[in-house]
């Protein structure tokens, strides 16, 4: 899907630019923003001009293009909260709400800080509940064994190199599309280390281990042999960059053939894994997660100190005088 900048009002096509030149966001990201901001515009329009029974599929009838900055000037507190009752008939989703009301925020800060086209901020006082933050699904120590035990490929090439994709998943905390963006220079073998592209087009520096330069080893020597100039670390069949959907679809088929299906796990509860077993058992402190994950904030990377609660409960439990009672 691409952005249709020509039935977008100048204001909203300004600020898609800021998110990506500014920002730096990713193009994924912009087109959450982008999205999330055109329904609100939509809905806003369509009620302005007296609709009031307003269901999703109405929404692309209304012709945002046409809107001024008057317009947008002119949008309140009441508006926004207009809008969240429209979300809650049809979106029953607490995070994707949540999502929503954070895109609003940045949107209206960016027209009365960056721009300047609003003297007011209309989703200031803007009070939404967040929701619950469930604890990350993830593979314990025993499951990520068995799978990267477990042939997924359908010949020895694609093994060698699925078993590379699953060894930096599990071992690095690796997002999707930072697998996918890497490029055979990102490597440092000598000094075993490779350089991420990151969210926001920040780079860090991951040091590889022992499983990791082991498995990449393996991996290069039939890269080495696979005539192409493309620059990507993972190729597909065709000798081009692998595609998201095909790293998903191998860590599906690995997870099905180690009989971890159904249990909702993904390319991103692999990193969740990581994360949690470099906390937990592997004894990393909270800052140096945050620094192999890429995290902004350390706040972001506290959900996996949570995961401890059940070891430590268990911890106090066995401890050797647990059991001792006043006589």
């Amino acid at each position: 899907m691409n952005i249709d900048y020509e039935k977008n009002p100048e204001f909203l096509n300004d600020y898609i630019m800021h998110l990506s030149v500014v920002k730096g966001l990713a193009e994924s990201t912009v087109m959450v923003y982008y999205l999330d901001i055109r329904q609100f515009l939509r809905f806003h329009m369509l009620y302005q001009s007296g609709e009031r029974n307003i269901k999703p599929e109405m929404l692309p009838s209304a012709r945002i293009e046409l809107m001024t900055e008057e317009d947008i000037q002119k949008i309140i507190l009441k508006d926004i909260y207009r809008y969240y009752q429209f979300l809650g008939k049809c979106e029953n989703k607490s995070h994707i709400r949540s999502r929503k009301g954070s895109s609003l925020r940045s949107f209206f800060h960016y027209l009365t800080t960056q721009a300047g086209i609003m003297d007011h901020n209309p989703t200031e006082n803007l009070e939404i509940s967040s929701p619950r933050h469930a604890l990350p699904k993830y593979l314990n120590l025993n499951e990520s064994i068995h799978l990267l035990e477990t042939k997924s490929g359908t010949n020895k090439a694609e093994d060698i190199r699925d078993y590379c994709i699953l060894t930096l998943f599990l071992n690095c905390g690796l997002r999707l599309g930072e697998l996918i963006g890497l490029n055979l220079i990102s490597l440092d073998m000598e000094e075993q280390k490779m350089r991420i592209m990151g969210k926001g087009s920040k780079e860090r520096i991951i040091y590889l281990n022992e499983a990791c330069m082991d498995a990449l080893q393996d991996y290069l020597i039939l890269r080495k042999e696979i005539d192409t100039s493309d620059p990507a670390l993972f190729l597909s069949k065709q000798k081009k960059r692998i595609s998201r959907r095909r790293v998903q679809q191998i860590v599906e088929t690995a997870l099905k053939k180690a009989g971890l299906a159904g249990r909702g796990l993904s390319t991103h509860k692999l990193r969740h894994t990581a994360a949690t077993l470099m906390y937990q058992q592997g004894g990393t402190d909270i800052l140096t997660l945050r620094s192999i994950l890429g995290h902004e904030s350390v706040a972001t990377t506290q959900i996996y100190t949570h995961l401890g609660d059940t070891a430590e409960r268990d911890a106090m439990n066995r401890a050797p005088l647990a059991g001792t009672k006043r006589k």
